[in-house]
């Protein structure tokens, strides 16, 4: 009780701080820097000498050895010390989306993009290769990691590896894969053209794997990947995703066919890396943007219904938002879907830009300021610009929160203290304590407030004080974006 009584009290005062300068106009540049450093703190196998944030060191240097495969590398998910290749994949190639779109805005940090990027890729790679016919699709039993809480460097849980076959399909896992390889290809195809091929071959074979063999990945490998990441919205919309990405990186007829095959009839006011329809449906809008491409119209209008369903003032609006103005989704992990679908305003706000078009939702017309204008107020209250004042992003600001539910930031590093904590080591006295985390994870964006805007900043709370990749990668187009135009 004492413990919650100290979060209560500690949360009254947020109500109450309102002592806190906010600025109105968030230093984006700063903010992009550290949405990329978070990627390092969640690195998994042997970290570099270039590691900056260092209370991190080398861990998981055996995975994939119980299946006499060698798949160090990757990043956790979130605040566990699992190996979810599914979102991993989706964070891979929505940063790689970011890049391909604003890298010119990022100045300096389009280096640290690509090497977010690359951390990702050279392990899916091996995901992909290591056995002919076979991809490997985790590392780590979440079943048994989530009883303990213990930094990546002292696991002592089974690492056991998770694969998709002809005979346990797994065509979502497979498609969000070939879309990362994909996707990243494009990123390194001037800087480093021969890494690039071999992403871009590698994600032909994935897809043609995700393709020949279909099936739910959740029905071949059930309490391995559900509840954390069951493929809820099936595998359709990972097919399209591939398919899009591998028509953008290679204009092979091929793809355009699969996409026009798998249809564009599925609605949708979410974007997840569980749902892909509107990222796909905004990705093949480009070409009729861009290229003025016809046979691309039917995603054109696709991508502005999705809009018109997030827009607060459309007719056709689906979308809550709180008394601040933050876009609610759903109550786990809130701004997941906020960072994601604030990276599809923004993305869609520059194609309507660049080629002076609008659009309407019934009687709303829309601008590609209107999108712009929604994005920029997603972002500004991530970063202070709400209720509280507070940022959800970890060491931005003058307040953001200091009990997130993540092991390593929440435990002493190795250098403080050398011996391991074991499986449930780590409980008592620290998930369990009032006190902030000792390892400040740099960047991280949390779940997020609630629907009215409050936020307890408690360890335990992990829907609202986790953070993960998924939510970071989002992020970063979108800052990238603003700090160039808040600039101009």
């Amino acid at each position: 009780m004492a413990l919650r009584a100290t979060l209560v009290w500690l949360s009254v005062l947020v109500l109450v701080g309102s002592s806190i300068s906010v600025e109105a106009d968030p230093n984006y540049r700063d903010a992009l820097a550290k949405s990329l450093l978070f990627f390092q703190g969640q690195r998994s196998g042997r970290l570099p000498a270039t590691q900056q944030i260092n209370w991190r060191t080398s861990s998981g240097l055996y995975d994939g050895r119980l299946a006499n495969v060698e798949l160090t590398g990757g990043y956790y998910d979130a605040g566990d010390n699992v190996k979810f290749n599914f979102p991993m994949a989706f964070t891979t190639t929505v940063l790689s989306w970011g890049t391909l779109e604003y890298g010119k805005r990022m100045g300096p940090q389009l280096q640290s993009a690509r090497a977010a990027i690359r951390w990702a890729t050279d392990y899916l790679l091996k995901c992909a290769t290591a056995t002919p016919g076979r991809l490997y699709v985790g590392v780590g039993d979440p079943n048994v990691d989530h009883k303990c809480w213990e930094r990546p460097e002292d696991m002592d849980t089974a690492r056991s590896v998770y694969s998709v076959s002809p005979s346990n399909p797994g065509s979502d896992v497979a498609g969000e894969t070939a879309a990362a390889l994909a996707a990243a290809s494009l990123v390194f195809r001037k800087v480093d053209p021969q890494y690039s091929r071999l992403l871009l071959s590698t994600a032909r074979n994935v897809l043609r794997f995700a393709i020949q063999y279909r099936g739910a990945y959740s029905d071949s490998l059930g309490s391995a990947v559900c509840p954390f990441y069951c493929s809820y919205s099936g595998y359709k919309d990972e097919l399209l995703w591939g398919a899009a990405w591998l028509f953008r990186a290679t204009n092979d007829v091929f793809y355009f066919n699969l996409v026009k095959s798998l249809g564009a009839g599925d609605s949708t006011d979410i974007f997840s890396w569980d749902n892909k329809y509107a990222g796909a449906y905004v990705l093949l809008s480009r070409r009729a943007f861009l290229n003025k491409d016809k046979n691309f119209e039917q995603y054109k209008q696709q991508a502005e219904q999705f809009m018109c369903r997030i827009l607060p003032n459309s007719p056709s609006s689906s979308t809550q938002y709180t008394q601040g103005g933050l876009m609610y989704k759903l109550p786990e992990s809130n701004l997941q879907y906020v960072t994601a679908i604030t990276f599809l305003l923004s993305t869609y706000s520059k194609y309507m830009a660049a080629t002076r078009q609008t659009f309407n939702c019934g009687n709303l017309f829309v601008t590609s300021s209107t999108l712009r204008n929604l994005a920029k107020k997603q972002v500004d209250y991530i970063l202070g610009v709400n209720p509280l004042k507070m940022s959800y992003m970890v060491g931005y600001g003058p307040y953001y929160p200091k009990r997130i539910h993540h092991r390593g930031s929440s435990l002493p590093s190795l250098a403080r203290h050398p011996q391991s904590f074991g499986c449930e080591g780590g409980f008592q006295p620290f998930y369990y304590s009032a006190n902030p985390n000792p390892n400040i994870l740099i960047g991280a964006v949390v779940g997020g407030p609630n629907q009215n805007d409050g936020f307890s900043d408690d360890r335990t709370d992990y829907s609202h004080s986790e953070p993960a990749t998924y939510i970071n990668a989002a992020i970063v187009g979108p800052l990238a974006y603003f700090a160039r135009s808040s600039r101009s």
